[in-house]
């Protein structure tokens, strides 16, 4: 399985992943000319975009990516959240799996301050299995045969009082980051 990280952070997220049948971006929270950018000007190629959950920074170019006609699937509240609609919007259900061409997928709940879901993602063309969260505090379920785990920890509690301290975010965030966040300290 081939798998691009486009963004990973605060001010956007968004992977591409394909098995050489089937690609998918698994969020899309940079505008889509970086997107586009990113995978080589091949938009047409993208069978689909699987969003975690609603906040801008994984779910920015939603709105774009449809107008370009790529199929978008997110918990309904992702949507309702967005304003949007149509033939485009897939709403999906934790543990109900779903397939896109050749990939098989199951979302699953995730523990964060919005509702939020992570995904098992499982190649029928080559068997593999992908498991990928984001924004979340801990994941409550366990994968057996996974090949790949492309999760985001994305604070330390030094770092988060160093930014405090240096006044680039106010301390109230502090609580939200450390309960909503899985931290990359040991």
């Amino acid at each position: 399985m081939k798998i691009k990280v486009l963004a990973s952070s605060s001010k956007g997220n968004c992977h591409y992943i394909s098995d050489g049948q089937t690609s998918l971006l698994l969020d899309a929270g940079i505008p889509i000319k970086q997107i586009q950018v990113g995978i080589g000007f091949r938009l047409r190629d993208i069978s689909g975009v699987l969003i975690t959950h609603r906040h801008n920074d994984h779910s920015k170019a939603i709105p774009d990516l449809i107008k370009a006609g790529v199929d978008v699937y997110a918990l309904d509240d992702v949507f309702k959240a967005k304003g949007i609609s149509g033939h485009r919007c897939h709403s999906i259900l934790p543990l109900n799996q779903f397939t896109v061409g050749s990939m098989s997928i199951m979302p699953f709940d995730c523990v964060h301050d919005v509702p939020n879901c992570g995904f098992l993602i499982t190649s029928n063309y080559s068997g593999e299995k992908l498991l990928y969260f984001t924004d979340t505090h801990y994941v409550k379920y366990t994968f057996q045969g996974l090949n790949y785990i492309l999760a985001e920890c994305n604070f330390s509690k030094e770092a988060i009082d160093k930014s405090i301290a240096d006044g680039r975010i106010p301390h109230s965030l502090k609580k939200r980051l450390i309960n909503t966040h899985m931290s990359i300290d040991v």
